[in-house]
């Protein structure tokens, strides 16, 4: 896969990643965890799938050696021993339990789990992410930069998001915070909410959906400044002028990009 498609791909790991971690926010009851995305996560890997008594395994490989076991379930465990003592651990048989040797490792699995939960969710997205290849060059930024220029022009709507999401993980931005948002309106950029002041966002990307067109203001604008957020709202009905117009925006983007020039980009997330 090219560079695009391989951001896209960081893009869609990290979703799915965020989608799991918040499954298990809610303390009562207990979360469970959001076994759809996950094992969209998992299908990635290459693990390998394998069903045994009744628990759902993924395998570094299908032997009897020890390695790392990560059971499918809502504590998401990370083993580093065999199939077979993973499966006694979480599903013994009656024959397996009348053994006090057995008993013991039953009751307590700390001397072979590796991690659990977040944790382990960390180790499987990082992983994924690593195994990507996000270097880029000048060329791959000036795609960008055209493939957003002409989904503007055709007012592709769909293009021109996801141009934008594909520069706000190359330049760190995010969708606006909800005291920014406009009806019929996307806006990005980079949130500041350090110190002491008010929750701030610079630049910020206003793309309208009714209107199609794209703004960069350089900013900050303050969400407890109404003249700040007075402007904002002007420049989305095309009742005022931003720092930079149209096409213009993707080509400042790409410019940012070349300029700031980090190399390759990896996981926020270690074990």
């Amino acid at each position: 896969m090219g560079f695009k498609e391989n951001l896209l791909k960081k893009i869609e790991i990290n979703r799915l990643s965020d989608q799991v971690r918040a499954s298990w926010k809610p303390a009562d009851p207990p979360g469970r965890i959001d076994k759809e995305a996950m094992k969209a996560l998992l299908d990635m890997t290459p693990l390998t799938y394998r069903r045994e008594r009744d628990l759902d395994l993924y395998c570094e490989a299908d032997t009897a050696e020890k390695q790392r076991i990560l059971v499918f379930d809502n504590e998401l465990k990370l083993y580093h021993t065999t199939i077979e003592d993973v499966a006694m651990r979480k599903s013994p048989t009656v024959k397996e339990m009348v053994s006090i040797r057995n008993a013991i490792k039953i009751l307590s699995d700390k001397d072979v789990v590796v991690s659990m939960k977040t944790d382990t969710l960390a180790w499987v997205q990082n992983q994924l992410i690593d195994g990507l290849d996000l270097s880029y060059e000048d060329a791959d930024i000036d795609a960008l930069a055209r493939d957003g220029r002409e989904s503007l022009r055709n007012a592709y709507t769909d293009g021109i998001v996801e141009v934008m999401t594909l520069f706000g993980e190359l330049l760190g931005y995010t969708k606006a915070p909800k005291v920014f948002q406009l009806p019929h309106t996307h806006i990005w950029g980079g949130v500041d909410r350090t110190g002491a002041a008010a929750e701030r966002i610079a630049p910020a990307i206003v793309y309208s959906l009714v209107r199609n067109t794209l703004n960069l203001l350089n900013g900050p604008i303050n969400a407890k400044d109404p003249d700040d957020l007075r402007k904002l709202q002007q420049v989305a009905a095309g009742n005022d002028k931003a720092d930079i117009e149209g096409e213009a925006v993707f080509d400042a983007l790409r410019d940012k990009v070349s300029k700031e020039r980090p190399d390759t980009f990896t996981s926020n997330f270690t074990l």
